[in-house]
């Protein structure tokens, strides 16, 4: 078992190669981790998914680019690969599956493949419709899956106007299914406005309220 201060020390490093997009030295430091007993969850939370943060807000600010961020994506696949099996899930406990895609007219898919590689590394079984999704595809998806969650995602407004007309299209077929919506032009305010269920401001979050609203579904059907 790694001790508090080696796990740290794992953390910042992971964060680091991600940022750097190192790849050779992320999956070296997540054998590393392995290897020293640090907990393989932690090391993708908080190192993985915290490195990309950084990336997002880099992107954001345009100090780096969409080469830049796709090499710091492959950083932190190649860590995850190793660490994604080590990852310890709760015996009985059944995980969620969620529809996840990028708007259509909208190619900006960092945020999805985090939002992807987060949920897969807690247990939840990931459809991913991927970049400029039509409108129809979401709806098909999630009655061929029955999926818990729907989650969407679009980095302008342009795209995310498409929202509004979307979300009454999944609810009118299954109105049980809850509606997730992200993005850098989200607020509480659009979520209110075309009737989702919730956002999140960032990968960790959006897995507590993936969560949270899992529980209520759970609950519901106990009922």
């Amino acid at each position: 078992m790694a001790t508090k201060e080696r796990e740290q020390e794992l953390i910042e490093a992971l964060k680091e190669a991600v940022i750097n997009y190192k790849v050779d030295d992320a999956r070296k430091l997540a054998e590393a981790a392995i290897k020293d007993g640090a907990d393989a969850y932690t090391m993708t939370m908080e190192g993985l998914a915290g490195g990309m943060e950084v990336v997002s807000e880099k992107f954001d600010s345009h100090e780096y680019f969409v080469p830049e961020t796709l090499l710091c994506a492959k950083a932190l696949y190649a860590a995850l690969d190793v660490l994604k099996p080590h990852i310890k899930t709760v015996e009985g406990q059944k995980k969620g599956q969620v529809v996840l895609g990028v708007m259509q007219g909208d190619v900006h898919d960092l945020g999805k493949n985090l939002i992807k590689a987060i949920f897969e590394s807690a247990g939840w079984t990931v459809h991913d419709l991927g970049r400029d999704v039509p409108l129809s595809s979401f709806v098909e998806e999630q009655l061929k899956t029955d999926s818990d969650i729907v989650m969407l995602s679009a980095m302008m407004t342009t795209s995310m106007v498409g929202m509004k007309k979307l979300i009454p299209m999944i609810k009118e077929k299954n109105p049980n299914v809850k509606i997730m919506i992200g993005g850098a032009p989200i607020s509480e305010k659009t979520v209110d406005e075309y009737g989702a269920d919730t956002t999140a401001d960032n990968a960790p979050n959006a897995l507590q309220e993936a969560m949270a609203m899992l529980e209520t579904l759970r609950k519901g059907e106990a009922a």
